[in-house]
């Protein structure tokens, strides 16, 4: 199992793209900016798309994949291009995206018996089964809109990205939950938008700060273990989030959770023997 880094910022400045990795060269977890990256080649070798939700930085670069792998795929007669998210996030694809206004509907287009693009909606509790065993899990996140998170397990490793959150008991219920199904948690994707001193606004739009993250470790977290990259760091605020992680990185140390930032380009890597970060 390797997951790349496509985007690891929440804004857009200079070299820092928005939330977004790849799976094994053919699955995307969500689909900023970072996709205007990918070479064509390998955006032609993407057969599915997880959306924790609908939120723009989080998929921006869907609507340009379908456009670039259309004729690719019509051509070979491929299977449409996979998009898992909550019924409602797909609503919101459907209405505010590819409606014929902003983009062309990639769910009908090049024709509705062969379309770009097919929308599968998922739940908290799904397991959708991947190639080459992997097995990706959805659990609960808390946030404006409905949203959820991933954790994509492989030969007893986890790899967990919580999408866009704010304080989350069931999160570390679920993590808790982790080695009763035979699941070692390796890493922790996670996000801290806001400073800590923005917590009340950060609390009002359904995100983490170092330390609303570091609240719920020290009251939630059962067993520790594991790495935590904090990603989604707004381009503007992120002297004043690397100034306020001191507590954040004692908290989670007392847990054996080393805390690092999430870079764009970063590969997890899990083999059978053995697992790196690089």
């Amino acid at each position: 199992m390797q997951i790349k880094v496509l985007g690891a910022a929440g804004g857009i400045d200079a070299g820092h793209r928005t939330m977004g990795f790849l799976l094994d060269a053919n699955t995307l977890i969500d689909a900023g900016t970072g996709v205007w990256d990918l070479p064509l080649a390998v955006q032609q070798g993407i057969n599915r798309v997880f959306l924790t939700h609908a939120h723009f930085d989080h998929l921006a670069g869907l609507p340009f994949l379908a456009d670039n792998v259309l004729r690719y795929r019509a051509d070979r007669a491929l299977a449409p291009v996979r998009v898992y998210a909550r019924a409602t996030a797909l609503d919101d694809l459907r209405r505010c995206i590819f409606n014929n206004h902003i983009w062309p509907d990639m769910t009908r287009l090049p024709s509705l018996l062969h379309p770009t693009l097919e929308f599968l909606p998922v739940e908290v509790g799904n397991k959708i089964a991947l190639p080459g065993g992997r097995l990706v899990e959805v659990f609960s996140a808390v946030h404006t809109v409905p949203s959820v998170g991933f954790a994509v397990h492989h030969h007893g490793d986890t790899w967990l990205f919580t999408g866009d959150t704010g304080r989350n008991p069931l999160l570390w219920q679920y993590i808790n939950g982790l080695p009763n199904k035979g699941q070692r948690l390796r890493w922790l994707v996670t996000e801290c938008t806001f400073a800590s001193d923005d917590q009340a606004f950060a609390d009002l739009t359904g995100h983490y700060t170092a330390h609303s993250l570091s609240q719920d470790i020290g009251e939630h977290l059962q067993q520790g273990g594991f790495g935590i990259y904090l990603g989604h760091l707004k381009p503007s605020d992120k002297d004043a989030i690397m100034r306020g992680l001191d507590d954040l990185r004692r908290v989670a140390q007392e847990k054996n959770c080393p805390i690092h930032l999430l870079q764009q380009g970063q590969m997890f890597d899990s083999q059978e023997n053995g697992m790196s970060v690089r």
